[in-house]
């Protein structure tokens, strides 16, 4: 093995990871380009049009990314890599679930991911060597207050990755991932009384104590004083695992949800 194939071990390989610049998605993107994948990020929020750009121009500089435009006249493009990132959120206690946000919701959870990998499936390897990874939440099935809509789509993503598993065995390895808070102007915005209620999950998660010259400066006084010494997870945390699930080396592991939380939930 060459010192190339171990620094790039994804080198040459047709990545597309959905929301793939904002939060946890372009930090997924970076994971991957810095691997030698090519990487067809896919977004829909125009907000992410300007960081796009510059992230394009940031990984071409810093990993010699190629930026091509793909054709299929032959029949011989492979896909070998799908993230179905994109997601949102709602929050609503029983009673006041809207039904227009409930097809929001799902839409963009549930049916978006079946839809993008349905489109996918043509182009994926013939060898097990492809990789889908969804991310999921601890949302799925922690029964967090508030999370009829979101929990429930990703319990639904959880149980569509352990059928693909299965229907797509000799294609690909399907995994999930399952993030717990992480860093975010959502994390942030939401403020005190929402860290007061993630508390209690926060002091059983083993790796979520923050260390002394270790993690930012601000970051830790400010868990110190308002989020009894724990903090969210880092975009790069979750990239991590991920581009983990998208190598050589998970060729073993399929249907399962991985833990990307810190230990919050334990997964099984």
């Amino acid at each position: 093995m060459t010192q190339k194939t171990v620094e790039r071990p994804l080198e040459g390989k047709l990545a597309i990871v959905t929301g793939a610049f904002r939060g946890i998605g372009a930090a997924i993107t970076k994971n991957l380009a810095a691997k030698g994948a090519h990487v067809l990020g896919v977004y829909t929020s125009d907000s992410s049009t300007k960081t796009a750009q510059e992230m394009i121009a940031s990984l071409s500089n810093q990993h010699d990314v190629k930026i091509v435009a793909f054709s299929d006249p032959n029949g011989n493009l492979v896909i070998n890599i799908l993230v179905n990132n994109a997601g949102v959120g709602g929050d609503y206690a029983l009673g006041q679930v809207p039904v227009a946000e409930f097809h929001r919701i799902y839409a963009v959870n549930v049916l978006a991911p079946i839809m993008v990998t349905q489109a996918v499936l043509p182009f994926l390897p013939h060898d097990r060597s492809g990789r889908i990874v969804n991310i999921s939440s601890v949302a799925s099935s922690m029964g967090f207050k508030t999370h009829t809509l979101y929990g429930g789509t990703k319990a639904a993503l959880e149980a569509m990755t352990r059928t693909w598993a299965r229907e797509l065995a000799e294609r690909a390895t399907v995994n999930a991932v399952n993030p717990g808070p992480v860093e975010g102007d959502m994390y942030w915005a939401a403020g005190e009384d929402f860290w007061k209620q993630l508390e209690p999950f926060q002091l059983a998660t083993p790796l979520s104590a923050v260390r002394e010259g270790v993690d930012p400066p601000e970051l830790t006084k400010l868990a110190n004083e308002k989020m009894a010494g724990r903090r969210p997870a880092y975009w790069a945390e979750i990239a991590s695992i991920v581009g983990m699930l998208c190598g050589d080396e998970s060729a073993w592991c399929t249907g399962s949800v991985v833990c990307a939380n810190g230990g919050l939930k334990f997964s099984l």
